[in-house]
């Protein structure tokens, strides 16, 4: 959306317009930067340290940059990891140097949007100015920074994380647009329903106020503009369906490739592929997409999937589009016609619960390292078997912690290559896994 035309004037999109420029007008993440919190009183105590905003689109991590630079009065230089490199981020750190010489409070705020897509190279060339405080830096990625920004730089931020908006929050912004936006408050709106609003919105705040723009623009040689969910659905319909790689579809069609993987659909897994290469998705996003489904999904039904995503990942990797669209494709086929099994999934799952549950268990004893005389005079390791000195390489010892013994995490789904590992362990533990009659 280009924007709206008022009295001859081209105005910004609906969502710059409504833009915040303080916490108090900020919707959302009351947990971030409500009253006594972490950030919040960062930003009331002037001593602010790099950070990164890790979130979906449209849930404020640009607004909440601008804020804290605005509420600080400090200079504030943007950077987009898409386009920017280390040329870039070197000038930029250079033009600080002289403010942060005088004190750390006046560092200039250093905001990198999508800072998941800077490589090592340029992810390196801001560790000597983090550290030394010449910048203050704001990251901002919708991806888990501990895979994608390099360990040292991640050491020297503070990781924040923001939620999709609820249902509260995009009722405050949609009922602050028709009140107060320059366009919206001359217009005569009537808000009947908002289901498909806020459904097609997703949490973000950006999409639900584009697509409020959307539908009044669509209503604009009406005396009325009714809000209902019929009337969503229509403009939504009607209008060019784009894949936004930022927004929602971003995150609806890759849910549409992974379970058309899950339930064994080549097809549909490859449309759905298509229409992502086809929206500029980043196909390593896609490849790591594919390495999670050969864990999750696949499993131990065909230990050969995971192998084949990883390779697909370092291949796309190395070549890029479009002739990554390939092995991609190769991949998503495999995938999707192999027989599926989550019984690994499952089985993390409940040992996660019964180490969240008991975080005190000890190991037993036999279990222990006894590196010291003092240890082994204590019984460490004291009564341990090395099962390679015994039958089939086995011996029956227990190995969880006193009270949790005989606790089967792992369950084998029916499948040829789990089959056989249900035969060995029925054979190892029939206790455990006892054959059924």
């Amino acid at each position: 959306m280009n924007g709206t035309t008022a009295d001859n004037v081209i105005l910004p999109p609906l969502p710059e317009r409504m833009r915040p420029d303080s916490l108090e007008k900020f919707v959302g993440q009351a947990s971030l930067v409500g009253k006594g919190s972490v950030l919040r009183r960062m930003i009331e105590s002037g001593n602010l340290s790099s950070f990164i905003l890790w979130g979906p689109p449209g849930v404020g991590k640009t607004t909440l940059a601008h804020i804290i630079a605005d509420t600080l009065d400090r200079e504030f230089h943007t950077i987009s990891a898409v386009s920017a490199g280390v040329k870039e981020v070197r000038e930029v750190i250079d033009s600080a140097k002289h403010k942060s010489l005088f004190s750390r409070s006046s560092a200039p705020i250093l905001f990198i949007d999508e800072i998941h897509r800077f490589n090592k190279a340029q992810q390196d060339a801001l560790l000597g100015a983090v550290e030394d405080g010449t910048v203050v830096l704001v990251g901002a990625t919708t991806e888990n920074p501990s895979f994608e920004v390099i360990t040292p730089l991640l050491s020297r931020c503070q990781v924040f994380v923001l939620h999709e908006l609820e249902a509260a929050d995009l009722d405050t912004l949609l009922r602050r647009a028709i009140r107060e936006d320059v366009i919206l408050k001359n217009r005569n709106i009537e808000v009947r329903e908002t289901e498909a609003l806020f459904r097609h919105s997703g949490g973000d705040g950006r999409k639900l106020l584009n697509i409020l723009e959307l539908v009044v623009d669509s209503c604009r040689d009406r005396k009325k503009t009714v809000i209902d969910n019929a009337t969503v659905a229509e403009c939504l319909q009607s209008g060019t369906a784009i894949y936004d790689k930022g927004g929602e579809m971003h995150f609806d069609i890759i849910s549409a490739f992974i379970k058309s993987i899950r339930g064994s659909d080549p097809n549909a897994a490859l449309y759905w592929l298509a229409r992502m290469l086809d929206g500029g998705e980043d196909p390593l996003f896609i490849a790591r997409r594919l390495c999670l489904s050969a864990s999750e999904d696949v499993g131990l039904a065909n230990p050969n999937a995971l192998l084949l995503a990883n390779a697909t990942f370092q291949v796309v990797h190395s070549i890029g589009m479009p002739e990554a669209r390939i092995p991609l494709a190769e991949c998503t086929v495999y995938l999707a016609s192999s027989p599926k099994s989550n019984a690994s999934y499952l089985g993390i799952e409940k040992a996660l619960q019964a180490a969240s549950a008991d975080k005190t268990a000890s190991v037993p004893l036999h279990l222990r390292n006894a590196p010291t005389k003092l240890m082994s005079e204590l019984g460490y390791s004291d009564g341990y078997k090395y099962a390679h000195d015994y039958p089939g390489h086995f011996v029956d010892l227990e190995f969880l912690p006193k009270g949790m013994e005989g606790t089967v995490f792992y369950e084998p789904a029916p499948n040829a290559h789990e089959d056989k590992l249900k035969a060995y362990l029925q054979a190892c533990w029939p206790k455990y896994y006892p054959e059924k009659k």
